[in-house]
């Protein structure tokens, strides 16, 4: 079986997340190519030397510059922080490297553009980490707007909702710094809202927004984990420059209204990423708290048994789900993440360009920053103008 080496940069969510991901691969699609875990890259020798013995990696390093000149490493993996996604992206590039970068893509349009020329220049494949579209449940959705058994599309609603910056006292940590994050709740939460938009009903023609940062400053950031950090007593505090929310209304190509909502101030809320989607002939509903399942509604339903259905996207009729569990017994969170590495393998496998790739990416990061100018100048932005 053919494989191919990964070196990845940075191991802490994500980093985790994608090493499970090229772990398990192997053990339930043994036909695919195999993903090799050979060089892990961060910044900290320490830290980085244990997440290489925990997560299974040959070696590890950290320097990022000396990783992707490697001539035995084929693919380079990159989930450390936004900031730095365009410089190893495009160095990996000119290096002949295929890519995998996590979302959003860069910090602004322009970055993500200059992401994007450089890896068709280069003739690699690219991959972005939109994870939640390799849900069997969403790509169900989506089966069933692709063969018009939904009908014409009227509305996209969808909301992402979290809680953890609720507690005013949380320390400043990097996903609250515009300049290492580049946005708050609307690129982090927001952006897989507007990918899951793209990969459902297609492009948004215009938008208008709102958003706010309820918490201006916060302690000094000791150290951070996930969506856990820490601080020193007495450290002083530090100004939040991201949004904590942000709302916007959009129109897309085909006509449809959609209504998009992130916020990390929903108490209650560890992670509800949810979308409803009306059609003439029925409706969807779909909630990640509750992956497994999608709510289906159809009009032509006899009058005695109208209203929504819980349809469980565990047999083998639903995307992946065959190589899985018998029906009944459910998947989880990291299997999205093996999804779209089965994803990337096969791209290679049947030579083409993986999806989503840089382009999505780009155009989800037209829209975030059309709604960004719509937010500055009060007004509709048309995303084509960007």
């Amino acid at each position: 079986m053919k494989k191919l080496n990964i070196g990845m940069v940075g191991y802490k969510f994500m980093g985790k997340a994608h090493s499970h991901a090229y772990h398990d691969l192997p053990l339930f699609f043994p036909d695919h190519i195999h993903p090799v875990k050979k060089v892990i890259c961060g910044r900290n020798p320490e830290a980085i030397k244990n997440a290489a013995q925990q997560f299974g990696w040959e070696e590890y390093t950290t320097d990022w510059r000396e990783l992707v000149e490697r001539d035995d490493i084929d693919v380079i993996d990159i989930n450390a922080p936004s900031n730095v996604h365009k410089e190893i992206a495009i160095a990996a590039a000119k290096a002949g490297k295929h890519v995998f970068c996590e979302k959003p893509l860069a910090l602004t349009l322009e970055d993500s553009r200059e992401m994007l020329e450089a890896v068709k220049a280069a003739g690699v494949k690219h991959m972005i980490g939109f994870n939640y579209r390799f849900t069997p449940a969403v790509m169900l959705a989506k089966k069933l707007i692709d063969e018009g058994r939904l009908g014409d599309i009227y509305h996209f609603r969808a909301w992402f909702l979290q809680d953890w910056l609720v507690d005013p006292e949380f320390p400043l940590a990097w996903r609250l710094q515009k300049e290492i994050a580049g946005s708050g709740s609307h690129g982090d939460l927001g952006a897989h809202l507007i990918d899951m938009a793209h990969y459902l009903l297609g492009d948004i023609k215009e938008v208008i927004g709102m958003s706010e940062t309820f918490i201006k400053e916060r302690p000094i950031s000791e150290n951070m984990r996930g969506l856990t950090a820490s601080s020193e007593k007495n450290a002083g505090k530090g100004a939040v420059t991201v949004d904590d929310a942000t709302l916007f209304l959009a129109r897309f190509e085909n006509g449809a209204l959609g209504s998009f909502e992130a916020t990390r101030f929903a108490s209650g809320h560890r992670s509800t990423n949810s979308f409803e989607i009306n059609g003439s002939k029925g409706s969807v509903i779909f909630d990640f708290e509750r992956l497994n399942e999608l709510q289906v509604y159809f009009v032509d339903d006899k009058d005695d048994v109208q209203g929504f259905r819980r349809v469980l996207a565990t047999d083998a009729a639903h995307a992946y789900s065959d190589v899985w569990w018998p029906a009944g017994h459910t998947i989880g969170y990291e299997h999205t993440f093996i999804h779209a590495t089965v994803e990337l393998m096969e791209a290679f496998q049947e030579e083409r360009m993986p999806v989503p790739n840089f382009e999505d990416g780009v155009k989800c990061q037209q829209v975030l920053e059309a709604v960004d100018l719509s937010i500055e100048k009060r007004q509709w932005i048309k995303v084509a103008d960007l």
